[in-house]
């Protein structure tokens, strides 16, 4: 009864620890959440200011430019891919791997060659492990992304969608859209080319009909869409880098939290399970204690 109840004791002090590590990250995740939506409020006006600007570029002039003007005869396409560096965030880059998987298997349905690009290290380990061929990755920054990174993937993308000899024909992007604190949806969308009678700005709703002012573009339609054409990229990649980032934190906060709850659930059982073993223990030594007085007993009135 001893060595088990020091098995419990033991137990429950590694339960205990374990338990004091996930809140930590529970309340660590909790605080990022609210820096990452401040982040994604301030990014996500720009992103749909300059979707505006390039529709009303595109759609006031007759420039045919890469940017708006879709392949019909596209044979290869890239997918950017946004997972987590980190583990214990439940299932959110499992979610953002299926959306991937299942939006190449709808692409290569349509007879177009797939290259994928990764941001993440969740990402990066799933399709080395599957020896599954990776075009580009980006790893380091998922939790806490800046402008920067996002120029630094948007860089590479670009180049192999306007590469005149093998590039990509389309462009698009999986990452995970942060609904609320229980919720973050994985997403797909086409970004190159983009669709025109299909805009939609960042929070999902379609953009308003304008009536656009008449434009006169200097010095060319052309010249204006070259302009924007990184700013775009980059801007949409940012947004989803940072909405990826706050679902991240949701997430693990969520996982952390459940993690907490259990082990607080396993260290009562374990509690229990210590008493009844002490218990256990505390009846044997009376019941040997009493028995050994009434074996002094019954041998004092044989003596006599």
């Amino acid at each position: 009864m001893g060595a088990q109840l020091r098995v419990y004791k033991r137990r429950i002090r590694s339960v205990t620890a374990t338990k004091k590590i996930t809140k930590a990250m529970e309340m660590i995740s909790a605080s990022r959440i609210v820096k990452a939506q401040r982040a994604v409020a301030a990014s996500t006006p720009y992103a749909d200011e300059l979707t505006r600007a390039v529709t009303a570029v595109a759609t006031r002039s007759n420039a045919k430019h890469p940017l708006t003007t879709e392949n019909p005869q596209a044979k290869t396409a890239a997918v950017l891919l946004i997972t987590a560096d980190r583990g214990l965030a439940g299932g959110y880059s499992t979610n953002a791997i299926k959306q991937a998987i299942a939006l190449s298997a709808r692409l290569r349905a349509e007879g177009k060659d797939v290259v994928t690009y990764i941001v993440g290290r969740k990402g990066v380990s799933y399709y080395n492990f599957r020896n599954l061929e990776v075009g580009g990755s980006w790893t380091g920054f998922s939790d806490k992304p800046t402008y920067g990174d996002a120029k630094a993937v948007a860089v590479d993308l670009i180049e192999a969608f306007t590469a005149e000899t093998g590039g990509v024909d389309e462009l698009h992007l999986v990452s995970t859209k942060f609904e609320s604190m229980l919720t973050q949806t994985p997403v797909d969308a086409r970004l190159l080319p983009l669709k025109l009678d299909e805009v939609t700005l960042s929070d999902d709703k379609p953009a308003k009909a304008e009536i656009f002012p008449l434009y006169d573009f200097e010095p060319s339609a052309e010249g204006v869409l070259d302009a924007l054409l990184p700013r775009y990229v980059e801007s949409r990649i940012y947004n989803a880098l940072l909405q990826s980032a706050a679902s991240e934190h949701a997430a693990r906060r969520r996982a952390m939290k459940s993690a907490t709850d259990n082990a607080g659930e396993l260290i009562k059982s374990l509690t229990r399970l210590a008493n009844s073993a002490r218990q256990a223990e505390i009846t044997q030594e009376i019941s040997e204690i009493v028995g050994g007085a009434n074996a002094l007993a019954d041998a004092s009135r044989g003596s006599e």
